[in-house]
Order: C-alpha cells, then sequence, then structure tokens
C-alpha cells in the first residue's frame, strides 16, 4: 500500500516530523500568504530552494507523491497557457515595457514581459506546493484537528478536515482493490492497456468506489452519534503536543519570512519586482 500512498500521513522520525503541528500549520499559512501576495522573483527563488531543501529533510519519497505531483503539473500547465491565451500581453501592461521576442499571429505575441509574469507564476507553485505536501505527510491527522482548533477554528470541523484527511489513503486502497478485480474479470486497466480501455474501466470503478465511501461515512458518523460527539462546546485531544524551542523557531522564521515578503513590496514601489525598468 505504500507504493500507492496519496496524501496520507507517513509516520517517520525526521526532525519536520517532530515538529508540533500548529506550528507548522502557522508556517504553512504564513509562508502560504507570503509568497502568494508577491510577484519578487529573487524572493521566489528563494522560497522555492529552501522548499525544496524542506522536502529533502522531511524524507518523502517520490512514489509517494508522483500521481498527486503529476496532477498538478498538468493543472498547472493549462492554468499557464490558459493565462496566456486569454491575455498574451498582460505581463506587458504590468512591467511598462514592451520587449518583442516573436511576432506571433494577430494578438498572440510573444514578449519577455509575458514570459517573466508567467515564470513568476510557476515559482509559485514551486513554493507553496512542497510546503503543503510537506505539511499533509508529515503531520498526524489528530493532530491536525487539534493544531486548526488551537488557532480557532471549531472542533467539529477540525475532526472533518482531519477525518477526510485519514481516509484518503483508506479510498485509495478501495480503488485499487476494485481495480484489480475488474482486471481479475478480464478489464484491462494497466498501463499497457489502450487509453480508452482505462478511461472506461476507471469510470466503472467510480460507482462502487461512491457506495463503499458512503457506507463508512454511514458506519462513522453513527459511531460518532453514539459516543454523543459534538454536544459539548469544547474537547480535550488525545494528540495535542506541547510547543518546544523548535516549534517557536519555526513560527518566528515564518514571521522573519513574512514581513521580508511585504517589505519588498516597498522596495518593488508595489508586488511586482521589474528587471525592465
Amino acid at each position: 500500500m505504500n507504493e500507492h500512498q496519496m496524501l496520507g500521513y507517513i509516520p517517520d522520525n525526521t526532525a519536520i516530523h517532530k515538529l508540533n503541528g500548529t506550528a507548522k500549520l502557522i508556517f504553512l499559512i504564513l509562508l502560504s500568504v507570503a509568497c502568494m501576495t508577491t510577484y519578487d522573483t529573487r524572493f521566489l527563488i528563494g522560497m522555492t530552494v529552501f522548499s525544496l531543501i524542506l522536502f529533502k529533510i522531511s524524507n518523502i519519497k517520490w512514489h509517494q507523491i508522483s500521481f498527486v505531483v503529476k496532477f498538478i503539473f498538468v493543472f498547472s500547465l493549462m492554468n499557464i497557457i490558459a493565462v496566456y491565451l486569454f491575455s498574451p500581453e498582460y505581463g506587458v501592461e504590468l512591467y511598462g515595457s514592451r520587449t518583442l521576442i516573436w511576432q506571433g499571429i494577430g494578438r498572440f505575441t510573444l514578449t519577455q514581459e509575458q514570459l517573466f509574469y508567467e515564470f513568476n507564476l510557476v515559482l509559485k507553485y514551486f513554493c507553496t506546493i512542497p510546503l503543503v505536501l510537506i505539511f499533509l505527510l508529515t503531520t498526524n491527522p489528530s493532530e491536525f484537528a487539534s493544531s486548526l482548533n488551537r488557532i480557532g477554528v471549531s472542533y467539529k470541523i477540525s475532526y472533518a478536515v482531519a477525518l477526510a484527511i485519514r481516509y484518503i489513503p483508506d479510498i485509495q486502497e478501495d480503488f485499487i482493490n476494485i481495480s484489480l478485480a475488474q482486471q481479475a474479470r478480464g478489464f484491462e486497466m494497466s498501463k499497457k492497456g489502450k487509453l480508452t480501455q482505462r478511461v472506461k474501466g476507471t469510470a466503472q470503478i467510480v460507482f462502487p468506489l461512491i457506495l463503499s465511501s458512503l457506507d463508512r461515512i454511514e458506519t462513522i458518523s453513527t459511531a460518532m452519534e453514539l459516543r454523543r460527539f459534538g454536544e459539548k462546546k469544547k474537547r480535550t485531544w488525545y494528540a495535542q503536543q506541547p510547543f518546544h524551542l523548535g516549534d517557536f523557531a519555526v513560527i518566528g522564521l515564518a514571521v522573519v519570512l513574512t514581513i521580508i515578503s511585504f517589505a519588498l513590496f516597498n522596495v518593488n514601489g508595489g508586488r511586482f519586482y521589474n528587471p525592465f525598468q
């Protein structure tokens, strides 16, 4: 199952795994805001390198995230293409100059400013996606729920979110089991089969997968009702961890990086770093 795991908590003994879930959540939120609001290329490159270093430290293997990364890559590529198709000279408007690379056809020209703008968009993906994956794969779902609750989110919502994350690997396991059963009945769904066969086979899996998921939801809901979940306004958390010095250091680092990101607004005269001036 580990070879097919997707967005599931993976126990380990790395420094990132040992951090408090609340500290990691605050770190993720602050740096996501910092990366999403700025278009300073220097800051984004630095954050990309930093994110990839954290990814290496967390000891996450490629096969554990390959499906998710490929899906995000396709979505990101579609987004980049859509940005160009809808506004091929948006970068020219942003940076106030026009350096032509290719005249193109009609309105679809190619300029250095547009390429630079879309390069910044790509950097934003490289900044934030590794951080999100690190958080999801190194944080126990129960501790994640307690983290949300500690920053002010209702414990009912916190538990629902954590429960959804906890059962993603189980749903994927059901998908794999149903897929193997379909293949045993003669439906070719492996990489050896044709694309149309694989798409058709996947479509046939969706319905039984939904039914099994609904059965799981009903079982969990019944169990929670029997335990009177939601009766009290507050609750305690079994997986909650106390803060240590390293946790405060992580939060402090996130605050410093966020301040730097916003300080660059004054340096650049806005959100965008303009090398064409």
